[in-house]
C-alpha cells in the first residue's frame, strides 16, 4: 500500500522505524524488517543508527530502488550550509547516494532563521536529485505558517506524534490543506501508558473488542485506524514477531462506526517534547561526522 507525496512520489504507507533501537540491535532489527516486507526505513541523524540501517539494508540482498530511506536533519544541524553537510554525514553514514526522504526533525522556533535556512537547503537537495522528497517532523500550525512564508517547496509529508490518545487533529488539518501528508509516530502509543489511568493502550476495552471482532490485537487496528484515514505510520519493534504482527493489517478493514469510536479515545495529551519548548541550548547535540 502506497501515498503519492505532493510531488508524485511513491512512498509505503507503513514503514519501520528505529527510534531508541540501540545500534548493536539495529542491524537484526531491519534485517527482519525487510525480510517481513517492510520498504519504508525511518531513521534519523539523531539516533546514533544511521549507519546500522545501511548496513542492514546493504546486506538485505533487496535492490537499492525497492526501499525508501528516510531520515532526518538535528537542530544542532540546521542553517543552509550546515544542512548540506548533514546531508552528506547521513548519506555517508547510510552508505547511499540518494536519499528517498529528508525532514527536518524539529522547528526550532526560536532560531527560526536557521529553520528556514535549513528547508531551504533541502529545496536544494531535491532540486539537485540528491533527495527525492523533504518535508519536516513535529511542526505545528504556526511552524508550517511560518515555513511557508519563506520557503518555496510545501512539505511532502509532517511526521509527528499520532496515536488514539493524542491526534493533533488542528495539525492534522494544516497538513492536509496544504496537501502535506501526516505520518505518526509513535503510531501505537509505544512503550509508555497513554491513558489517563496509566493503563498500556493495548488494555483499552474499545480497541481490544475491535480487535477481537477481526482475531487481530489492539496494535494492528491501531495502525489499520492510521492507514485508513491517509496517514503513514511509523511502528517501531526490535523483536522479530511483534515486527511481523505490526505489517500483518492489510487483509482487513474496520468500519466507519470503529473508526469514530476509536477517535473519540483523543485525550489531547502530548507525551513527546513540547515543539514550542526545543532549544538549541537546551536540546542541541554534536551529530559525529561518522
Amino acid at each position: 500500500m502506497n501515498l503519492t507525496l505532493n510531488n508524485g512520489v511513491a512512498m509505503p504507507a507503513l514503514g519501520f522505524g528505529v527510534f531508541q533501537a540501540a545500534p548493536e540491535e539495529t542491524v537484526a532489527a531491519v534485517s527482519s524488517a525487510l525480510e517481513t516486507g517492510y520498504r519504508l526505513i525511518d531513521t534519523a541523524a539523531a539516533y546514533g543508527n544511521e549507519r546500522e540501517v545501511g548496513e542492514a539494508i546493504r546486506v538485505s540482498g533487496i535492490p537499492r530502488d525497492e526501499i525508501f530511506i528516510e531520515t532526518k536533519v538535528w537542530i544542532s544541524d540546521y542553517g543552509y550550509d550546515e544542512t548540506l553537510h548533514a546531508f552528506e554525514k547521513s548519506t555517508g553514514k547510510l552508505d547511499v547516494d540518494q536519499l528517498d526522504l529528508l525532514i527536518l526533525h524539529q522547528a526550532l522556533p526560536s532560531r527560526f532563521d536557521l529553520t528556514a535556512g535549513a528547508y531551504k537547503a533541502l529545496e536544494t537537495l531535491v532540486a539537485d536529485g540528491r533527495v527525492r522528497a523533504i518535508g519536516v517532523s513535529n511542526f505545528m500550525v504556526d511552524h508550517l505558517q511560518r515555513l511557508a512564508a519563506e520557503t518555496s517547496i510545501v512539505p511532502a509529508i509532517n511526521q509527528i506524534e499520532v496515536h488514539p490518545y493524542f491526534q493533533q487533529r488542528a495539525v492534522q488539518a494544516a497538513d492536509a490543506a496544504a496537501g502535506t501528508i501526516t505520518q505518526a509516530w509513535s503510531p501505537i502509543g509505544g512503550i509508555t501508558a497513554y491513558r489517563p489511568n496509566g493503563a498500556s493502550a493495548f488494555d483499552d476495552e474499545t480497541l481490544k473488542a475491535i480487535a477481537a471482532s477481526y482475531g487481530k490485537s489492539p496494535a494492528q487496528v491501531m495502525l489499520r485506524w492510521h492507514l485508513q484515514q491517509g496517514r503513514s505510520a511509523l511502528p517501531k519493534s526490535v523483536r522479530p514477531a511483534r515486527i511481523a504482527e505490526n505489517f500483518d493489517v492489510f487483509d482487513f478493514e474496520l468500519t466507519a462506526e470503529q473508526l469514530s469510536s476509536i477517535d473519540a479515545l483523543d485525550t489531547d495529551v502530548r507525551r513527546g517534547p513540547e515543539p514550542e519548548d526545543i532549544t538549541l541550548e537546551s536540546f542541541g547535540r554534536e551529530i559525529p561526522e561518522a
